[in-house]
């Protein structure tokens, strides 16, 4: 059964929640990143960049350093404030489009290393190794790992009588998001969540499977070197973001290939031609809308592929997903990319309009051929994660996408 704990977050004060919150800091263009660090002295962001104080480029254990010094400062200033009460964190994100609720809390390692928190991606050790030497260094987790459960009648109840109350945050970003914050700290509150999710058999992460297994190797590391060792350290936990199975948004990446890997035009259809159903549908866009199906650009027509189930076996949770599908009829034995995680012939897009950006980087000559899939489900995310079977990279991008800081979890 899953073991989900309150902590004692650190959080920017009221007043300047809004400033401090951040997006993911790969999401921002170079120049939207000075213009933040310029003019948004709160801003997280001064944090993790912490050579721009210096007007220095820093690297390695240096920034990590750096890293934890801001975050000193923070709390100095007292633009960070450490609670006095262990709590759980409920967190709405509203827009036009979505709209999903959670909760911040500190989640078990041991869970992870007993299958009860479920993965589906791979994860890279060297990936691992740097960001687990991160947070022994920083001393702080700002990122949650985003993981879904089972809807649950009694969990919802608990979480909307807390909505009904007045928040901690409330306030809207640029990008017209609206973020709300509540501190669940009663104590008798704390205990019916935790009896609730004491009742779940599995935590599937959705997004930060690097993330909960560099905390995981940092709890390994960390134990080897504690000879006071106990389980209850800060280190055997991770922070993370539980929302309900219902309230994740998936959606598609799409493939595109520089090149044919010397084939023509007509001899890559042909090729094609023994594992689909192609029809060339002219210059209109066409995206698929059915699972085995799929859309393919290329030579300025856009084509619909229907998967010749005959010749293709569906063998487990894995081989039935349509990303492992396209990967194992065409861009491994066709196209020739091998590993896809490294190959540089391949790049990735997503987004409602990236079927037209698609379009519009082939006609540019970037690339030659792109290829538009339907959304993984939930329920292909847990079969894959059930098997321990592991997806392609890239498979599915994940909403809500986190602020950054709104609550930190100290290691």
């Amino acid at each position: 059964m899953a073991l989900v704990k309150p902590f004692k977050a650190i959080r920017p004060t009221r007043d300047k929640a809004a400033f401090v919150a951040s997006r993911s800091y790969q999401t921002y263009s170079r120049r939207e990143l000075n213009s933040v660090l310029s003019y948004n002295p709160f801003s997280f962001l001064h944090i993790i960049n912490p050579g721009y104080k210096f007007s220095k480029n820093v690297s390695g254990q240096e920034r990590y350093q750096l890293v934890h010094n801001r975050y000193l400062e923070f709390l100095e200033d007292n633009t960070f404030l450490k609670d006095a009460q262990d709590s759980f964190y409920l967190y709405q994100v509203q827009s036009s489009y979505f709209n999903c609720c959670g909760l911040f809390c500190s989640t078990s390692v041991a869970d992870y290393q007993n299958d009860v928190i479920k993965k589906h991606e791979a994860t890279l050790q060297r990936r691992e190794a740097l960001f687990a030497n991160y947070l022994k260094t920083v001393k702080f987790n700002a990122e949650p790992v985003l993981m879904t459960y089972a809807d649950n009648a009694e969990i919802k109840e608990i979480l909307e009588t807390e909505m009904s109350g007045d928040p901690e945050y409330f306030f809207t970003t640029t990008d017209k998001v609206t973020h709300q914050l509540w501190a669940i700290s009663k104590k008798e509150t704390v205990q019916k969540l935790q009896t609730a999710f004491g009742e779940i058999d599995a935590f599937y992460i959705a997004d930060g499977h690097h993330r909960s297994a560099s905390s995981n190797l940092l709890a390994e590391i960390s134990k080897r070197e504690n000879p006071d060792h106990t389980g209850r350290e800060p280190y055997n936990f991770f922070m993370s973001y539980l929302i309900p199975e219902s309230e994740i948004r998936i959606f598609e990446f799409n493939r595109m290939v520089k090149d044919l890997n010397g084939l023509s035009k007509e001899e890559f259809l042909v090729r094609l031609d023994a594992v689909f159903r192609i029809e060339n549908r002219g210059d209109v866009l066409y995206k698929p809308a059915k699972k085995h199906h799929f859309s393919m650009y290329l030579g300025g027509s856009f084509y619909s592929l229907h998967l010749r189930k005959k010749v293709y076996e569906f063998t487990d949770a894995l081989s039935a997903l349509d990303t492992q599908i396209l990967f194992k009829t065409v861009l491994e034995p066709i196209l020739g990319i091998h590993d896809l995680r490294k190959d540089k012939r391949i790049r990735y897009g997503y987004g409602k309009h990236n079927a037209i950006r698609m379009k519009d980087e082939i006609d540019k000559g970037k690339f030659t051929v792109g290829f538009g899939l339907v959304p993984l489900t939930m329920e292909e995310i847990k079969a894959v994660a059930d098997a321990h079977l592991v997806m392609p990279p890239k498979s599915t991008f994940i909403e809500p996408k986190l602020r950054s800081a709104m609550a930190i979890y100290e290691l």
